[in-house]
C-alpha cells in the first residue's frame, strides 16, 4: 500500500506505515497498487470539513472519505472493476486534527503517538468498510482495532 501523507511529520510517518500494513494483513485487504491519503489539519479545518460533509458544526478527532461502497465483510479484491487505468485502488482519505489527539490523549492518560495510532488506524479501518453505528459494528470494529494495536505493542497506557 502506498501512504500519501499531507502534513503529516516524520514522527508519525513510520506509526502510520507500521499499523497500516499490519491493519491490511489482519483484514486480509493486501492489494498490490492500492493508496490512500492521510493528512493532518487544524482544528478549524476539521470542523470546516465535518460541517461541509457531516453537517456538523464542530470539531472532531478523524474524518474518513472512503472511495469505495465497501461494506464489511467485503475485501478490496471485490473491487477490482474499480481499479485506475494505471493500475491502482485509490481506498480514499483519511484526515486527522494532532491537537484533538493530543488533548484526547491527555484526558485518556496515553501517548500522543498512541492517539495518533488509533485514530489512523479508526479512519483506515471506516475505507475498509467497517462502521459502528450498530452496537455490534462497533464491537467488531473495536476488536479489530485492539486486535491490530496489541500485535504491535501500542499500548493505552
Amino acid at each position: 500500500m502506498y501512504i500519501n501523507f499531507e502534513g503529516v511529520g516524520h514522527k508519525y510517518r513510520k506509526l502510520i506505515k507500521k499499523i497500516y500494513s499490519k491493519a491490511m494483513f489482519v483484514t486480509d485487504n493486501v492489494i498490490e497498487n492500492s493508496w490512500l491519503t492521510i493528512s493532518f489539519v487544524s482544528k478549524e479545518r476539521i470542523q470546516e470539513l465535518n460541517k461541509l460533509y457531516r453537517k456538523v458544526d464542530k470539531c472532531t478527532d478523524v474524518l474518513s472519505f472512503p472511495m469505495l461502497d465497501i461494506v464489511y465483510p467485503q475485501k478490496l479484491k471485490d473491487f477490482m472493476d474499480e481499479f485506475s487505468p494505471d493500475g491502482s485502488l485509490y481506498i480514499g482519505d483519511v484526515v486527522i486534527c494532532p491537537k484533538i489527539a493530543k488533548q484526547q490523549a491527555k484526558s485518556f492518560k496515553h501517548s500522543k503517538k498512541r492517539e495518533i495510532g488509533f485514530l489512523a488506524l479508526h479512519g483506515l479501518l471506516h475505507l475498509l468498510g467497517f462502521d459502528h453505528i450498530e452496537t455490534e459494528d462497533e464491537k467488531i470494529m473495536m476488536e479489530m482495532s485492539n486486535k491490530i494495536l496489541d500485535e504491535l505493542n501500542i499500548k493505552r497506557s
